[in-house]
């Protein structure tokens, strides 16, 4: 039996001893979910800077936002829904917009507003 390491088919990215912020496999990339660099910002802001984060992964992954094959959106509240809509409408490449769900849930920090999952084909 192959272990992960042992395995050259998978490629991942800024491991860590706990998670590695990107895993690409068979022609798919999977981030891990990806939060906010700057706390301090509200949820318009927040999420401007997560897709800005994924955005720059899925390029070094050979890939982009076009390719997306599946969004999953963890919120803290869920009256922050409209906000992040304004930031989404506006990124999402029009004609390729990706499934995708919503959720309120409880994030890792209390800072925290938002927390996005991607999957995405590559290139």
């Amino acid at each position: 039996m192959q272990t992960q390491k042992e395995n050259p088919q998978i490629k991942r990215f800024h491991s860590g001893a706990r998670i590695s912020e990107m895993a690409v496999y068979n022609g798919i990339a999977y981030l891990a979910g990806q939060v906010t660099s700057d706390e301090r910002l509200d949820i318009v802001g927040q999420t401007s800077n997560v897709l800005t984060q994924i955005d720059a992964l899925l390029a070094e992954a050979g890939t982009n936002k076009s390719r997306i094959l599946m969004c999953q959106i963890y919120l803290a509240n869920l009256t922050d829904f409209a906000g992040i809509n304004q930031v989404w409408d506006s990124w999402v490449t029009p004609g390729n917009t990706p499934p995708r769900a919503t959720v309120q849930a409880g994030l890792a920090s209390p800072a925290w507003l938002i927390e996005i999952v991607v999957t995405a084909a590559l290139l």
